[in-house]
């Protein structure tokens, strides 16, 4: 393990995160905005984006396992590779059989995939940096998934105005298969754990291993879980439905731009994070745990200027940047305790744990997020004209929330 942060390993998995989360932003950009273009009902959107989340609360756990039985390198390079494969099958079966089940099943392909490929990525950061450089670099990690967020979403609603969903396809066809060569270069240390189990019992003891590791030997992650998934639940889904819903179908803004400025407003949400991961990383030294709620805090309060613009102004432009510019704080605070509490998870969880605990961590977190779709694609349907009420309603609900999370990590000891 190097004593430095950026060794040959460690920068090889910086230089393939940047290329495949790249093509990861587009693809995730370009293919629900072409369904809400298609259908105008977000009900139906929040529904395919919530069946779309199932494979990855499913598969996560199963990465985690393997991300602490098999090579991380050798999961990350077969896991690009069949992301390509998916794209390219898409793209032949597009226009041949029915969109909104193609789109479903293509959606829940991808975020499977991307719920098995995040364990791997995180949990090979203690095999390659040391300890007091975890802060650092999982904001390097975080800045990384921030700038590809930021780029692809913003080029990639120039592109799709312009030329529509086609080009963008084979872009990120390209982006994932050079990924994945690119990861074929990484040596990340790997001790085999040798079992005379079945498959099945080696799955059922290590996924109860990391339960009774959260429960029992480290507490204070599970109940910061809770109240994570409530952030989740009422706050990232309102904004994960409501921003396109909005942009695109709300406000009074110029129907030959709407796609061009929902590209924007993610391009803010990942410079938010691309801001967020820059911070953590120049002021890792002074960030503490015991005050990561107030994030949370600050979060939650940047709600209430969005529903409120929305309630008392007539004017799409005006409202567009106020709600453009509380997504960007939010992000940048909500990044700011994802470096946090992942570096603290890393820190506290012994090494032949870390891939389980960090999968069951993003599992039981995004379980929370396909019920707030649904919720909210209904919330925004029947409550068409009064949407300020849905953005209000999640602020009050996250707040509260909030202040729990702040309770919660104010009680630990230094």
């Amino acid at each position: 393990m190097s004593a430095k942060l950026f060794s040959k390993d460690f920068t090889l998995v910086v230089i393939g995160q940047i290329i495949s989360l790249f093509g990861n932003a587009v693809i995730r950009f370009a293919l629900p905005l072409y369904l809400l273009n298609q259908t105008g009902s977000s009900a139906l959107y929040g529904t395919v984006s919530a069946c779309a989340l199932i494979p990855a609360i499913v598969l996560s756990p199963v990465g985690g396992i393997l991300a602490d039985r098999v090579n991380k390198r050798n999961i990350m390079v077969m896991l690009d590779f069949f992301t390509a494969a998916v794209i390219t099958i898409f793209s032949l079966m597009h226009g041949r059989v029915s969109l909104i089940g193609l789109m479903a099943v293509t959606l829940m392909c991808l975020y499977g995939i991307a719920g098995a490929y995040q364990p791997a990525v995180q949990a090979s950061v203690p095999a390659l940096v040391r300890e007091e450089n975890f802060m650092a670099a999982n904001s390097v990690i975080n800045t990384i998934s921030s700038f590809a967020s930021l780029l692809g979403p913003v080029l990639g609603g120039i592109l799709y105005s312009i030329y529509g969903l086609e080009p963008v396809l084979w872009i990120c066809t390209l982006c994932f298969l050079l990924s994945a060569v690119m990861e074929i270069f990484i040596k990340i240390p790997f001790v085999k754990q040798g079992t005379d189990a079945g498959m099945w019992k080696v799955v059922q003891k290590d996924f109860l291993d990391s339960i009774r590791f959260i429960r029992k030997e480290k507490p204070v992650i599970g109940k910061g879980l809770v109240v994570i998934c409530g952030i989740n639940l009422f706050m990232s889904a309102m904004i994960n439905i409501g921003l396109p819903y909005m942009v695109t179908e709300v406000l009074n803004l110029d129907p030959a731009l709407v796609n061009r400025l929902y590209g924007f407003a993610e391009g803010a949400l990942a410079a938010g994070g691309l801001a967020g991961g820059i911070c953590a990383g120049f002021f890792a030294k002074k960030l503490v745990i015991q005050k990561a709620g107030n994030l949370i805090i600050a979060c939650a309060g940047c709600l209430f200027p969005m529903g409120i613009t929305l309630a008392v102004s007539t004017s799409g432009p005006i409202s567009y940047i106020v709600m453009t510019g509380c997504c960007f704080f939010i992000m940048v605070c909500s990044t700011i305790f994802t470096v946090q509490v992942m570096s603290f998870v890393q820190a506290q969880t012994p090494q032949n744990l870390i891939g389980k605990v960090i999968a069951l961590i993003l599992t039981i977190a995004m379980c929370a997020q396909p019920i707030g779709n649904v919720l909210y694609g209904i919330l925004f349907e029947v409550y068409k004209g009064y949407e300020a009420a849905v953005v209000l309603f999640a602020g009050v609900i996250s707040l509260m929330i909030a202040v729990r999370t702040k309770n919660i990590f104010s009680k630990l000891l230094p």
